[in-house]
């Protein structure tokens, strides 16, 4: 599984309409946007709701904000949390850089289209990677709470206490705060719901392609802590105050040299102590209405068929290359006959066994034990012809899909040569649309038919984070996720509609093969 690209998750609460103040008095001073509004919308930007995780606070859960005197000004993003990039992929970075002092967050009020719309925006920095999930036996020894790792989780938890305590001066409503990320954001938002740091700080959620069901899931401490051990030794730096003396530049350029470690969620006894399956299906989760789906084609059939012919003969022996002697119930759901049927059929299975696979099984835990309406979604336009970036040539002509930016395959790179139509809606090419954001991103031609998506996309989620229901005037209906009305999920597109979930029977199969 490819690494997951951390995009911020996105919090937000109901307004009233024509909230525009200049200064706000926060709990911890006093914050003044000097920009002129846009079209209504006034933004705050580098709020602190922490203070800086640097020095003996790296590897700390995040510390109360010190208050100030005088006002701050909000005029500008504060940096971003250390992490590696892909190339391009700092495209979308606003901030003055990277740090480690990076615990800041953003207000749209009511603005930046999502604003427009009625409600408060916000928009968080937390910890990534080594900086956000480091496990090591000193940490647990250090903590009052036993615990060590999930920094960048615990980031967000300090980051919805912080809306609770100060989103109603903004305008908004506290009680109406909705959580919601994409892709590694996702993933952030189950985790979230299973905590009981934060499962009590929110009354909605939604979730774009992921779930720490299966994507990412938290692993024991102990076996975290070992691969903390083995970090440091490839670091040369034995104890945790030696890790600490090193700068974020050299952590993070140990990362590289650290074959085989990788940082992950922790099942640490106080931010979560089990699985999110066994979490879930107790019913201790959020008890809150979930709107999540996935897109057509989260990765590509490469993954699973790899350089080999798109024979029925090719998917079967990946199959059971993947499933072993659990694999003939996954051969029957995925039996194709014709090269057609093979790469659609392909496209799925990867598709599944990268992100879309866990995002169903979290939507189908929260339908079974929650008691609140679940709407589940399948994402299906493929972003327009790329046009690449911006002061860089095009590239050759073709409908463009990628995640990363380029078209074609997600994170592959292309050459000059006339590229194929893509299969589906890649991994995070949704985004744009849900946001309304669709003019900030002049790499892609957009078409009358884009708009038209994000136009019914974002309406879809501004009802649903008004009201915890999606449905509203002129737009098609979307019945909640249920079986009484046949495990209907509404399919976004040009022309989108409602109706019993395709493949359904995949996601049996593959529930029934995996390891629980």
């Amino acid at each position: 599984m490819r690494l997951l690209f951390a995009f911020i998750t996105f919090l937000a609460a109901a307004a009233p309409p024509g909230f525009a103040a200049d200064r706000v008095k926060t709990a911890n001073g006093i914050v003044e946007s000097t920009a002129a509004p846009k079209d209504g919308v006034r933004s705050f930007k580098g709020l602190p709701f922490a203070q800086p995780p640097t020095g003996e606070l790296r590897w700390r859960e995040p510390q109360p904000v010190k208050n100030w005197t005088g006002v701050r000004n909000a005029d500008q993003f504060g940096p971003s949390c250390m992490q590696r990039l892909s190339p391009g992929a700092d495209y979308w970075l606003r901030g003055k850089g990277m740090s480690e002092d990076c615990l800041y967050l953003n207000v749209w009020t009511p603005a930046e289209n999502m604003a427009r719309k009625g409600i408060v925006a916000v928009s968080i920095n937390y910890r990534t990677n080594i900086f956000g999930f480091f496990v090591h036996p000193e940490l647990t020894k250090e903590s009052p709470h036993h615990a060590s790792g999930n920094y960048g989780l615990l980031d967000q938890v300090a980051a919805l206490k912080w809306v609770q305590n100060n989103i109603a001066a903004f305008g908004g409503n506290p009680k109406r705060v909705t959580i919601a990320g994409e892709s590694a954001g996702s993933i952030s938002v189950s985790a979230l719901m299973a905590s009981p740091l934060s499962r009590n700080l929110m009354a909605g959620a939604i979730g774009e392609s992921g779930a720490a069901i299966s994507s990412l899931p938290p692993q024991p401490l102990a076996d975290l802590e070992q691969n903390g051990i083995k970090f440091a030794t490839a670091a040369g730096a034995t104890t945790l105050a030696a890790l600490r003396a090193m700068t974020a530049e050299q952590i993070q350029e140990a990362t590289t040299k650290a074959q085989g470690v990788r940082f992950s969620t922790a099942m640490d006894g106080y931010f979560l102590s089990k699985s999110l399956t066994a979490i879930f299906e107790a019913g201790e989760q959020a008890k809150v209405p979930l709107l999540a789906g996935s897109n057509t084609e989260e990765q590509s059939w490469r993954s699973v068929l790899g350089n080999g012919d798109p024979t029925p003969e090719t998917l079967a022996a990946a199959i059971k290359r993947f499933y072993g002697d659990k694999a003939d119930p996954v051969l029957k759901a995925y039996a194709a006959a014709t090269a057609d049927e093979v790469y659609e059929a392909a496209t799925h299975l990867a598709s599944a066994r990268f992100i879309s696979y866990s995002t169903w099984k979290w939507t189908e835990l929260q339908m079974r034990t929650a008691g609140k309406n679940v709407y589940r979604y399948l994402y299906a336009r493929p972003r327009p012809a790329y046009l690449g970036m911006p002061g860089q040539p095009p590239p050759a002509a073709g409908r463009g899909n990628a995640a990363g930016g380029a078209p074609g395959v997600a994170g592959a790179a292309r050459g000059p040569q006339q590229l194929p139509p893509p299969r589906g809606a890649a991994h995070s090419a949704e985004i744009q649309y849900a946001m309304g954001n669709l003019d900030l991103d002049t790499r892609y031609a957009w078409e009358p038919a884009d708009y038209e998506v994000s136009k019914v996309m974002q309406a879809y989620f501004v009802n649903f984070i008004k009201t915890g229901n999606p449905n509203g005037a002129g737009l098609p209906d979307w019945p909640a996720y249920r079986a009484e009305s046949d495990y209907r999920c509404m399919r976004i597109d040009v022309k989108s509609q409602a109706g019993p979930e395709a493949h359904r029977d995949r996601y049996l199969a593959l529930d029934a093969a995996t390891v629980k």
